[in-house]
Formats: structure tokens, C-alpha cells, sequence
């Protein structure tokens, strides 16, 4: 009976797989869309460069700038950029958050490197995917002639983000999108481990690509 349980268990998880929600809201400060991207224009991706909790994964900015890409939008990459306004986005001198944005582009020569580059959208991202709780556990183990494990793990993870839109040339925000994904991951194992992961990162990323490009691209 016990056996007939844990393989129920198993083949339940594997019909699941990771299970994912995902939430996404777009808020517009522009009462119209904002003017196409120019011939020459790009837009950028940057996000907390200090190094802390509330750091942003670069998986994710490489996440959204190839969503970005795959929809025809021009993307520069951060790490040029960082190179260009150097040392302006250093660690030590890079802004917190959006709302030092102007602040960065009031220093001597930063706002001309930046038209130099041809950057016209600066979107600006906030914040991280963590494991918010975890159940279950395995067993592993190595004898004559025999390996393997054995149990059921389960966690669940949230992926909260938060970009904001900049409009370089006028200097103002042109609005900001928040994407919020919940999953619940799931490792069966009977003999081999076999991972069902939520994958919150995407599901985050995709959310909030197809928000912005509808704010940065007139439909």
C-alpha cells in the first residue's frame, strides 16, 4: 500500500511539473505612446550594480534583452554602455535606483556619451527571484553493486521585478512595469532524482518583455 502511495506521489509531480502564476501590470506616465525608435536609437537594460540583496540576476537582464531583441527592438549592451560612461557606473558610483537616473545624467559629459551611443530608452530594473519555502527532503546512497536516491522535495519560488522606462531625450519616465511569478518546483526520486523545476525567472521575463515593448514601440 505504501508503495502504491509513493509511486501515486511521482506520477502526480510528473503530470504537474513545475507549476508557475505569473501577474503582470503596466502603468503609463505618457497619456499617448511614446514616439517610435529612430533609426540609430537603441535602447538599454541597467539595473543596481552594488553588490547586495536586492541585486538584480544579469540572467534576467540577458533574459529580457534577448526579448527584446526577438520583438525588433534595438538593444545595446550593458557592459558597453558601463564602458562608455566610465566611471559613472562603476559599483561604487552606479545609481540605486531610478529616481537617481537624472542625477547620473546631470554629471559633466555623461548625457552627451550617452547620445554619442544612441541610446534613446534607459530601462531601469529592480529586483531578484528567491525561494520563499521548502518541504520534503532525499536520500542518497552508495552500497556493493547499488546507487541511488530516494524521497520528494518540493520548494516554491517567487520572481519579483520591477522596470521603469526613460526617455532620454525628454528626460522623464515614461512608465513601468511590474511582473511578479510564483511556482512550486518538485524533485521525485526513485533510484535517479528527476527535477521539475518552475521556471518563475522566464515566466517573469517574458511577462514583462512583451509589456515594455508596448510601451517603448507604438503598436
Amino acid at each position: 500500500m505504501h508503495r502504491d502511495h509513493r509511486f501515486g506521489v511521482l506520477f502526480a509531480a510528473l503530470l504537474l511539473g513545475g507549476c508557475v502564476s505569473a501577474k503582470v501590470e503596466q502603468y503609463r506616465q505618457a497619456p499617448t505612446r511614446v514616439a517610435k525608435i529612430a533609426k540609430g536609437e537603441q535602447v538599454v537594460i541597467l539595473s543596481r550594480g552594488q553588490h547586495g540583496d536586492r541585486e538584480t540576476e544579469a540572467d534576467f537582464n540577458g533574459c529580457l534583452a534577448s526579448a527584446l531583441k526577438r520583438e525588433g527592438l534595438p538593444v545595446m549592451d550593458e557592459q558597453a554602455l558601463v564602458d562608455a560612461l566610465y566611471p559613472w557606473l562603476e559599483p561604487r558610483t552606479a545609481p540605486l535606483n531610478a529616481d537617481a537616473l537624472p542625477k547620473l545624467l546631470d554629471q559633466p559629459g555623461v548625457e552627451a556619451k550617452i547620445r554619442a551611443a544612441g541610446v534613446r530608452y534607459m530601462i531601469w530594473i529592480d529586483g531578484q527571484s528567491e525561494t520563499t519555502d521548502s518541504s520534503g527532503g532525499l536520500s542518497c546512497a552508495v552500497g556493493p553493486g547499488f546507487a541511488g536516491c530516494f524521497g520528494f522535495g518540493m520548494w516554491d519560488k517567487e520572481s519579483a521585478y520591477r522596470a521603469e522606462v526613460w526617455d532620454l531625450n525628454q528626460r522623464s519616465s515614461v512608465g513601468k512595469v511590474s511582473t511578479r511569478a510564483i511556482g512550486t518546483s518538485y524533485m521525485p526520486a526513485f533510484i535517479v532524482p528527476i527535477p521539475l523545476i518552475a521556471r518563475t525567472q522566464s515566466a517573469a521575463c517574458d511577462g514583462a518583455a512583451e509589456q515594455l515593448v508596448d510601451l517603448v514601440r507604438p503598436g
